[in-house]
């Protein structure tokens, strides 16, 4: 079969690494790519929604991946079904509950799933006289689609305001910050959980954990995410089991019973409470890099899962996992994730690296025959290794081959997970 792969980041290129090894699977197109997409793929020349639908009216294949969010929350998928073409990801309708954080919460509030509480604004001056009694710190988040780096901690009233006018008064981050949601900081262990949905049933992925903060000591402005390990050491059955039952499926019944089904890749950011697992916010898709460690460790076939999603089935579908440990430590562009230069030559990339090394590329293209920089986050080093000390050992190792002008990356991915574990 013939499918299309929606993206250009570490999240598409590590979709299309799994989608080669698959025996359904005969060419693999890629809208729009990047340098290692070219190298296994064919890449499209195309980003925009309706460049893409025009091409699948010309080009019709058996199955479209989406990736990022943007295209869910433009209806994508729900154009792609009107054309009769399998696509995996959820409806517009589904996916609101990542592109309206206000719209999650109220969900959440309504079908009683674990979360933080919170207030929803649309008034500036509301939200300042609101912030102005509260217990700290708090969490700010734009409640629109920020590129993962919508959200913000603030420690007094003073830095509240200041970042209620950044969002809602100078729209940093644009429309998204039109409306914000206000609520209470959770203590706890952060952990990303993803599930394969088809309406109904879902099945749980192991668990992860993505590094968002620029810097060492996730200090720095958040990112939209610089690191990944899984599973994550100390994460029990019974925790997963409980934030399957109460979160998970509570979620795609609450959807159903709104008439907005999901069917696709439900990915909750969790924290572990002392009083339980809590959402901290619902993605619609699979994250980045955290897909990059995910596909490292799936053994069953990538397109016999999305199928069964989409057809309802599966509960019929069985899913192995590996039993090994992996990492992914993001390599990014120098200013990364503020302002950054592009078109810098990478260098490395042909060396002679041992097998549990897989390296995906995100900010990339080609250019007079060298992989040149394209974006932040540039490249994805993955690893896999018996142990999580292990995995992470043999990632920085392969990183001290790489290079380009302003690289840089965090050298303590997974070190609080491997101290605990």
């Amino acid at each position: 079969m013939n499918i299309l792969v929606v993206g250009g980041g570490g999240r598409e290129h590590a979709f299309v690494w799994k989608l080669k090894q698959s025996p359904h699977v005969e060419k693999i197109f890629v809208a729009s790519g990047n340098a290692g997409t070219a190298g296994i793929a064919t890449n499209l020349p195309i980003s925009k929604t309706g460049e893409i639908l025009q091409w699948l009216q010309k080009n019709p294949v058996e199955l479209v991946l989406i990736g990022p969010d943007n295209y869910l929350a433009e209806g994508i998928v729900d154009s792609i079904q009107k054309l009769g073409i399998p696509v995996f990801g959820p409806t517009k309708a589904a996916a609101e509950i990542e592109w309206s954080k206000s719209f999650a919460k109220q969900l959440m509030r309504d079908a009683r799933i674990p979360t933080a509480s919170f207030e929803t604004f649309t008034d500036l001056e509301i939200a300042r006289t609101y912030v102005r009694k509260q217990v700290y710190p708090l969490v700010i988040k734009a409640s629109g689609l920020a590129f993962g780096k919508g959200v913000v901690i603030v420690e007094t009233s003073i830095e509240a305001e200041k970042v209620l006018e950044e969002i809602m008064g100078n729209k940093i981050f644009g429309s998204a910050g039109s409306e914000v949601v206000i609520e209470e900081f959770l203590q706890g262990t952060e952990i990303s959980i993803h599930a394969f949905c088809d309406g109904e049933d879902a099945v749980l992925f192991p668990s992860s954990q993505d590094h968002k903060r620029i810097f060492d000591g996730d200090k720095g402005p958040n990112t939209g995410g610089i690191g990944t390990i899984a599973p994550v050491p100390r994460v029990t059955a019974e925790q997963m089991q409980e934030i399957k039952n109460k979160i998970v499926l509570p979620t795609l019944a609450a959807l159903k019973e709104k008439g907005r089904e999901f069917k696709g890749l439900l990915y909750p950011g969790i924290m572990l409470t002392a009083s339980g697992p809590k959402v901290i916010e619902f993605n619609a898709r699979f994250g980045d890099p955290e897909t990059q460690v995910y596909m490292r460790l799936l053994e069953t076939d990538l397109v016999d899962i999305l199928f069964a999603c989409i057809k309802g089935t599966l509960q019929k579908q069985k899913i192995v996992w590996s039993n090994k440990f992996t990492c992914c430590v993001v390599l990014s562009s120098g200013g990364y994730p503020d302002s950054y230069q592009k078109g810098k030559v990478i260098k490395g990339l042909n060396h002679s690296f041992e097998k549990d090394i897989v390296i995906f590329h995100a900010g990339t293209t080609m250019k007079n025959g060298e992989v040149i920089t394209n974006g932040g986050r540039v490249l994805g080093v993955s690893a896999t290794g018996s142990n999580l000390s292990e995995a992470l050992s043999k990632a920085y190792d392969a990183i001290t081959y790489i290079s380009f002008e302003g690289m840089q990356y965090r050298k303590d991915i997974g070190a609080k997970a491997v101290k605990r574990s």
